[in-house]
């Protein structure tokens, strides 16, 4: 995690192993244009299956993606704390979404490899980041902005989780959460094109 603040204000930035699963299960199955903010692909892509014989008795892949959609919204609003939990072999906490549950039932093994090493790599891109200071570029936006309305700064958190996403791009969701690649802050200009707004909007 970076962690970067000042007098009323805070900026983190880190990943999320409950959502990279939930991104590995929405590839997997197939769930194109699934949950709010609609995200890009993971990357390295995530190869599909079809789950429609799993998923037959329980509503169908209709249902997976309301159920999915729920329980992505419910790890946004939780984050950075983790909300369900997972826990295999039952995933007790998933009683009321059958369709997903079957689907975290015969994928999770597969999710949870891929989501350690997405860690592992993201753990190596911030030691990269913490060497070459790339990440002095979200105090250095913040202080511009100061410098240009002349006060101190409102007070502010700012969550920034970054995932693995093959579109190097930023969503917002108000008032104190971003979802980005996490592969932007190696492009300064566009991870300022996005980032910036919202800093001018909470300063």
């Amino acid at each position: 995690m970076h962690d970067t603040g000042g007098q009323g204000w805070r900026i983190t930035m880190d990943t999320s192993g409950p959502m990279l699963i939930a991104l590995y299960l929405r590839d997997v199955a197939g769930l194109d244009g699934a949950g709010t903010p609609t995200l890009s692909h993971a990357a390295p892509k995530v190869r599909h299956a079809d789950h429609t014989h799993l998923t037959a008795e329980v509503g169908g892949v209709k249902a997976l993606k309301t159920e999915w959609e729920a329980w992505w919204e419910k790890l946004l609003k939780a984050y950075p704390d983790a909300a369900p939990e997972l826990s295999p072999p039952g995933f007790n906490a998933f009683g009321n979404s059958p369709a997903l549950r079957k689907v975290l039932q015969a994928h999770f093994g597969a999710a949870l490899t891929w989501a350690r090493e997405r860690l592992e790599e993201y753990e190596k891109l911030e030691a990269e980041r913490e060497a070459s200071g790339a990440t002095l570029l979200l105090g250095d936006m913040v202080e511009d902005r100061l410098l240009e309305v002349g006060r101190s700064s409102r007070d502010f958190k700012l969550s920034i989780i970054e995932l693995p996403l093959n579109e190097p791009r930023a969503w917002y969701l108000e008032p104190d959460k971003m979802i980005m690649s996490h592969r932007l802050l190696s492009q300064p200009e566009i991870f300022r094109s996005y980032v910036q707004p919202v800093v001018e909007l909470l300063v």
